[in-house]
């Protein structure tokens, strides 16, 4: 055959390769591949898409299992239980088409779920450079699910791969997951597989599917509405915005030359805000692009009106300008660390104003944007003879609508979004539970999330088709030291977590005690995930030997006192106070207003509490602010005591709505 004919013949020969290779359709869900764990003793399915009405096989551990592929080229097939074990190959086949997974271990397979606490990667907590150097001998494997957001349930995920602990890989685990799965591993000898499907800043509403919504009484009405195009949504968030900035009053197109001149009582009625803290994490201002201002009152005595000070915000790089009492005293850039020192005169005794033009987000991608960053205890105005802390929640917050703006989607945009791309593609994937830490996203709404919590639960485990087992870390301690007087959000919401015990096949991990008053989160994650391995080795593998963190089960009043009663306390309770002091327990009588008791453990492990403001008390509360850190109450294995109270009176965050 001559030349000119054998091209035309090699093009044509090329071009039908290249389209049989194109046409090679045989795929698996990404959960499957190389170094994956699968769940033991439990039927495993296996799930991918192929051509239409393929025949497929899946050869695995001494099984043959076929299947046909439906008229969309959907197929799966279903293992059945094997024991723990490895390292297994799997072949799956449809025609010539063939795709090999090896490294394959049974083992024991955790979710791991919720906002940036769990989202938090071991390099950042506490002892990583020990693990790091013992992570290549720990069964521990990981599946980061990538972020992503969608208005309508996705079958696919957008990526992810199986991981293996080594010491080059470790460091990005989930630290929570991390320690939780080396517990398990310790004490059931076997692989532990984390899929880690989390984000930071979210709230429980985004994790719920809309179908759960729908059946919901609290939740149907606001899940009818939710937007189903990204236009809709867009008009969603700028209509929620100037609601929640303006408190549903007309917008203001605010400048700073006349908010300069308000006294600080002016700013009453915009919202709160936190430093440190992004504005990703405060009401609905977490996808606004643009610029705004934040005002921080501060109450001095007259004499430091005459006294030099130094300003420090921080780690803040943001270009601002700052104004005292009305008074320009910095515009422009900040570098990280920057203090400001101020001349006799700057304060007055009284109240003072300190309003904020933020400019530009952060400079640094990591500090996610507006808003004021660092370590809490360095955001502070420093005097000769006293430091006044302003790394709370008592800043007011304002979007300057006045400038041109945008928005950037984001999850908590609507509802249901990271179920849709993060939780549904998982499913049916063999599971022995999940691990779930988020809260603090809904602690301004925390009555509702003793519904919105156990909604969750029920709603993943009717897709499961399960009844799994699931374990939470109840909000640790992070922010001010408020008592029951003024409320609390962060501890109606660690008792809407306490509540949710009801639940069958439920644990909750006690972190109050290992938080960060001034660090939202806090970087020992290694107590956490233990204390959630405890749970699960209790309720999942019924081990026995683990403490568990007393609750309140029911109180006493006589004679002028309080005696508590605890359940998970037979072995003892101690009080963590050199002097022997009990704290953290406030007493109500019949008006309603708390004040500060003294209390002692009785000799049963009851603890009696009393208050010689409080002669006929009604109402006992422990822990009830949002960093009680004086709460030093423990078993003797160092567990501590949950937060509680024995009334019902109206919290602060009752009445408030997912919208």
């Amino acid at each position: 055959m001559n030349q000119t004919i054998m091209r035309p013949l090699f093009t044509a020969l090329l071009i039908i390769g290249l389209f049989l290779q194109a046409s090679a359709q045989l795929t698996t869900a990404k959960l499957f591949g190389s170094h994956m764990v699968l769940q033991r003793n439990q039927p495993v399915t296996i799930w991918g898409w192929s051509t239409k009405n393929a025949k497929i096989m899946v050869s695995f551990n001494g099984q043959q299992v076929s299947a046909k592929a439906d008229a969309k080229g959907n197929w799966k097939v279903l293992l059945k239980p094997m024991e723990a074990g490895g390292p297994y190959e799997m072949k799956i086949s449809s025609g010539n088409e063939q795709l090999d997974y090896t490294d394959i271990m049974m083992g024991e397979v955790w979710i791991c779920s919720g906002q940036s606490n769990m989202e938090f990667q071991l390099k950042n907590a506490y002892g990583f450079k020990q693990e790091q150097k013992n992570a290549a001998q720990m069964p521990i494997r990981q599946f980061h699910v990538p972020d992503k957001i969608s208005l309508q349930p996705e079958q696919k995920l957008s990526g992810g791969e199986w991981v293996k602990a080594d010491t080059n890989t470790v460091g990005d685990f989930t630290a929570v997951g991390y320690f939780f799965a080396k517990k398990l591993a310790q004490n059931l000898h076997v692989t532990v597989g984390l899929i880690s499907s989390n984000w930071g800043g979210t709230q429980v509403e985004d994790w719920i599917s809309k179908d759960a919504m729908l059946a919901s009484p609290g939740l149907n009405e606001v899940a009818k509405s939710l937007p189903t195009n990204w236009d809709d949504l867009k008009i969603r968030i700028d209509k929620q915005l100037k609601q929640y900035a303006y408190r549903n009053q007309p917008v203001v197109n605010y400048t700073i030359d006349g908010l300069a001149g308000e006294p600080a009582s002016f700013f009453s009625t915009w919202q709160n805000g936190n430093a440190p803290g992004s504005w990703e994490w405060m009401g609905k201002l977490y996808s606004y692009r643009g610029e705004g201002f934040m005002q921080r009152t501060i109450k001095l005595d007259s004499s430091y009106s005459k006294a030099k000070s130094v300003l420090h915000l921080g780690t803040t790089d943001a270009d601002m300008a700052l104004y005292i009492n009305g008074k320009l005293i910095k515009n422009g850039s900040l570098a990280p660390g920057y203090q400001l020192d101020l001349p006799a005169g700057a304060w007055k005794g009284g109240d003072n104003s300190l309003l904020i033009q933020l400019l530009s987000k952060q400079k640094k991608e990591t500090w996610f944007g507006m808003g004021i960053n660092g370590i809490g205890n360095d955001i502070n105005i420093q005097f000769a003879d006293t430091t006044v802390n302003m790394a709370d929640g008592y800043w007011k917050t304002m979007p300057d609508l006045s400038k041109p703006y945008h928005f950037d989607f984001l999850p908590n945009n609507t509802a249901s979004m990271l179920y849709n791309s993060m939780i549904k593609p998982l499913i049916p994937y063999a599971i022995a539970g999940v691990i779930w830490y988020q809260g603090e996203s809904n602690a301004d709404r925390s009555c509702q999330y003793r519904t919105s919590f156990p909604l969750l639960i029920a709603d993943w485990r009717s897709q499961w088709k399960s009844d799994l087992p699931f374990l939470f870390v109840q909000l640790s301690s992070f922010g001010g030291f408020q008592n029951s007087n003024i409320g609390s959000g962060w501890a109606e919401l660690r008792e809407a977590q306490t509540l949710t015990l009801q639940l069958p096949n439920t644990g909750m991990a006690v972190t109050t005690d290992i938080g960060d008053a001034f660090n939202i989160h806090p970087k020992d994650k290694a107590d956490v995930g233990i204390r959630l391995a405890n749970k699960a080795l209790t309720i999942t593998y019924h081990l026995t030997g683990f403490t568990e963190s007393p609750l309140y089960s029911s109180s006493e009043f006589k004679d002028g006192y309080a005696l508590v009663n605890f359940s998970h306390a037979e072995n003892g309770l101690i009080v963590k106070d050199k002097y022997g002091y009990v704290r953290g327990f406030e007493l109500a009588g019949a008006d309603h207003k708390f004040y500060y008791a003294q209390a002692v453990i009785t000799a049963d492990n009851k603890v009696k509490v009393w208050c010689s403001q409080v002669p006929q008390p009604v109402a006992v509360r422990y822990a009830w602010t949002d960093a009680p850190i004086d709460a030093n109450l423990f078993t003797k294995d160092g567990i501590p005591v949950s937060a509680f109270r024995s009334d019902s009176w109206k919290g602060i965050t009752e009445g408030k709505k997912f919208e």
